[in-house]
């Protein structure tokens, strides 16, 4: 018999890739977004298929899906600083009220649960690389805790569901994530710096350039999800690339790439802005005999083509997503 998934984010950037994956997998997909970051666009090419549904629901309600459901995935969430800090109340109900519900459904369904947790739960961190075994260093009450936070809570109540109800729980720790479907202007670094180049802007860096992140293209993350949902290990599990590069070489990277001659200027650094973030994968390849498999200059390439075939319009309008419409109150 056919499987049944339920989609959380499903409108998202890697949301939609998800559906993507599980749909090619042969599995019935159940997508569910609110679209206030999510756009339809990314999965607009799945609606006539007859094992794909779309629901528009915000998971802070009540979750309700009729018939079995085998998994969940849940990606429902706020993810570039722009969008949490413009919605910061929502970005700490979807990790709080919004988990609880679907740990609820999973538990009512029988169903095995995948939480989407993130790099972030490490705060600013004291070691680096990051290890799934350090509890981090985190500014509750900072601007960016009301994502941090939403996390960690994220993870405590599915360890919780886990081990009171017998929940068959998996947490993925996501580090930073690009691809097709990124937003041009949701902060984030890759899309920024795209979008600037293409653009004929100088490109923006935030602090003296000497942080460093690691990127991880998305067919890898997917690959890295599906592998972990399907395998015996309830506890967190870091997915990302380990290869690590400082943000003033990525923006001279950017640079070669687009052919431009930007130049690069420098802004201050936010609050709390991480410093450093590498993974530890160690784990991921012992569980899940699993590692990244796309260089980054593969994956820039495949992401500077996607942003190149968006319309004029999209690459010069500034970001305006009305959020409040979307929220159900």
């Amino acid at each position: 018999m056919q499987k049944r998934i339920l989609i959380t984010g499903a409108a998202g950037f890697l949301g939609s890739h998800l559906c993507d994956k599980f749909i090619k997998e042969e599995y019935h997909v159940i997508a569910m977004d609110n679209l206030i970051t999510g756009d339809l666009k990314n999965i607009e090419h799945l609606f006539h298929l007859p094992n794909f549904e779309f629901y528009h629901h915000d998971v802070t309600k009540f979750v309700h899906v009729a018939g079995k459901l085998d998994y969940i995935l849940h990606f429902a969430s706020p993810a570039s600083p722009i969008d949490y800090l413009k919605i910061p109340i929502q970005t700490l109900k979807v990790g709080s009220l919004g988990t609880h519900n679907l740990l609820g459904l999973a538990k009512e369904k029988n169903a095995r649960i995948l939480i989407a947790s993130t790099s972030e739960i490490y705060g600013d961190p004291l070691i680096h690389p990051q290890t799934e075994d350090y509890f981090g260093n985190v500014n509750t009450i900072g601007p960016r805790g009301v994502y941090d936070e939403a996390k960690r809570f994220q993870e405590s109540i599915t360890m919780a569901y886990h081990r009171f109800h017998g929940l068959e729980t998996r947490i993925v720790r996501i580090f930073n994530t690009y691809g097709p479907r990124m937003r041009l202007n949701d902060g984030r670094v890759i899309p920024a710096f795209i979008g600037q180049a293409l653009r004929g802007e100088d490109l923006t860096i935030f602090g003296d350039g000497s942080q460093t992140r690691s990127f991880c293209y998305v067919s890898d993350q997917v690959d890295g999800i599906y592998k972990l949902l399907l395998s015996d290990y309830s506890l967190p599990v870091n997915i990302g690339n380990p290869h690590e590069i400082t943000i003033k070489d990525f923006a001279e990277e950017i640079i070669s790439l687009t052919n431009s001659d930007q130049k690069v200027t420098y802004k201050e650094l936010p609050q709390n802005d991480p410093l450093q973030r590498q993974p530890d994968i160690t784990l991921a390849k012992k569980i899940l005999g699993w590692e990244p498999k796309v260089s980054r200059s593969e994956g820039m390439k495949l992401t500077l083509e996607y942003f190149k075939s968006l319309s004029q319009e999209e690459l010069f309008k500034k970001e305006h997503k009305d959020f409040k419409k979307h929220i159900v109150k």
